[in-house]
C-alpha cells in the first residue's frame, strides 16, 4: 500500500466534495493518506481524515462578481505563510515516507511532489480547458488565455491528468483521461423529485437579483444571500448541507452561479439549469456555455424578467435533453486510479 499526499484546493465546496469520494476508496483500499488543505476543503475534510492546513490563493467576491484588485491585495497580505507551508509539507514528505501526490488544483502539493522526485496525480476539471479539444465564445479569447495560463501554473508538469467533464472531448495532450463527474455518493443514491419551486443559489449576495426574481411569478428558495425568511415569493435560507440537498433533489429548475460541482449534481438529477457564472471567472463561463451547447439549460451574463420567464417556459424542452444525460457513477476513475498508484509505486 502506498503513502499519499493529496493537496485538495479549499476555495468553495466543490473541490473538497469530491476528493471526499476519492479519500474514501484510497481508505478502504489500505493506503495511508495525509490531506493537506485550507479555507472550506479544511472545515469539509477534517472530521473523516488526517488533514494539514496550509495557505491557499483566495478569490475576493462583490456582488456576484471576482475583483482582482481585491483578490491580489488580499492574498499579498498573506503570501509569507506560503513559505511556511511549503517547509510544512516538505516535513511531512519525509516524515510520513510519501510515494505519490494526488493534487486537485492545489499548487503546493504537486510543487514539492516535483521537488522531491515524487509522481503527480493531477485530478480536476480545470484541465479540460487545457488538455482537451473544446470551444467557447470569441468574446472570451482573452479570458480563456487567462485561464489556460492560470490552469497551467496551478499544477504542472503532472505524471497523469485526470480529467473530469460533463461532456465528452477528444483529449490532446498525453498521459490524459477523460472520465465523467465526481459524484458524492448522496447524489448518487439520491430520488429526485419535481416540487412547485426553484433553487437559486449564489456565491456571494446578490440583491439585485432577488429583487429581479420578486418581480416573477414563481416560488424560489434561495442560498448564498446572507439573510434568513420569507420575502413575496422567496424564502431565504442560511447555509444548510442537509437542507440545501433536499432543495435540490425536490426542485423544478435551478438558477444559479456554474461552479463545476453544482453544476453536474443538477445534472445527474435532472435538473434543468439557468446558469449566471460569477463575472469575470472564466471557468464559470466555460461551465455555462457547454451547459447550454448540451441543451441542459441556458446562461446569461445578466439575466432580466424576460430571460428568467423564457427560462422557466421552456423547462420541458430542457428535461427532454436531460432525460438522455449519461448518469454514470465514480467508478470508472477509482479504478483507473488504482492502476496509475501501483504502477507509479512500483515505478
Amino acid at each position: 500500500m502506498a503513502n499519499i499526499l493529496y493537496g485538495v484546493n479549499g476555495e468553495g465546496a466543490g473541490h473538497s466534495t469530491r476528493a471526499k469520494e476519492v479519500l474514501t476508496h484510497l481508505v478502504s483500499q489500505g493506503h495511508n493518506v495525509h490531506v493537506a488543505s485550507f479555507d472550506r476543503g479544511m472545515q469539509n475534510l477534517r472530521d473523516s481524515f488526517n488533514v494539514t492546513e496550509i495557505y491557499g490563493f483566495r478569490f475576493a467576491y462583490v456582488n456576484n462578481r471576482v475583483r482582482y484588485k481585491r483578490t491580489i491585495a488580499k492574498n499579498l497580505m498573506t503570501v509569507s505563510h506560503a513559505a511556511k507551508s511549503l517547509s510544512l509539507l516538505n516535513a511531512l514528505v519525509e516524515d510520513e515516507r510519501i510515494d505519490l501526490v494526488i493534487t486537485d488544483f492545489e499548487p503546493l502539493t504537486c510543487h514539492v511532489g516535483h521537488k522531491r522526485g515524487l509522481p503527480v496525480v493531477s485530478i480536476d476539471n480545470q484541465h479540460c480547458l487545457t488538455n482537451a479539444v473544446v470551444s467557447y465564445p470569441k468574446q472570451y479569447r482573452r479570458d480563456a488565455a487567462a485561464a489556460k495560463i492560470v490552469t497551467k501554473l496551478m499544477t504542472p508538469h503532472a505524471n497523469a491528468y485526470m480529467v473530469i467533464s460533463f461532456f465528452k472531448a477528444p483529449i490532446r495532450k498525453r498521459n490524459t483521461f477523460l472520465f465523467p463527474p465526481l459524484l458524492r455518493q448522496q447524489i448518487l443514491d439520491a430520488i429526485p423529485s419535481e416540487g412547485d419551486h426553484v433553487l437559486l443559489y449564489v456565491t456571494s449576495p446578490a440583491p439585485a437579483l432577488a429583487k429581479l426574481l420578486g418581480s416573477i411569478r414563481c416560488r424560489f428558495v434561495a442560498y448564498g444571500f446572507g439573510r434568513e425568511g420569507s420575502d413575496g415569493n422567496i424564502i431565504f435560507k442560511k447555509p444548510s448541507l442537509d437542507g440545501f440537498f433536499s432543495d435540490l433533489t425536490s426542485a423544478r429548475a435551478v438558477i444559479a452561479n456554474s461552479g463545476f460541482s453544482l453544476v453536474t449534481e443538477a445534472l445527474h438529477l435532472g435538473k434543468p439549469y439557468l446558469a449566471v457564472p460569477v463575472s469575470h471567472q472564466f471557468e464559470q463561463t466555460f461551465n455555462a456555455y457547454w451547459l447550454e451547447k448540451s441543451g441542459y439549460g441556458a446562461y446569461w451574463e445578466d439575466l432580466n424578467k424576460e430571460r428568467v420567464e423564457s427560462f422557466l417556459f421552456n423547462l420541458p424542452h430542457y428535461r427532454e435533453s436531460l432525460a438522455s444525460y449519461p448518469r454514470q457513477g465514480n467508478q470508472a476513475l477509482l479504478l483507473k486510479l488504482d492502476g496509475l498508484i501501483r504502477d507509479f509505486t512500483k515505478a
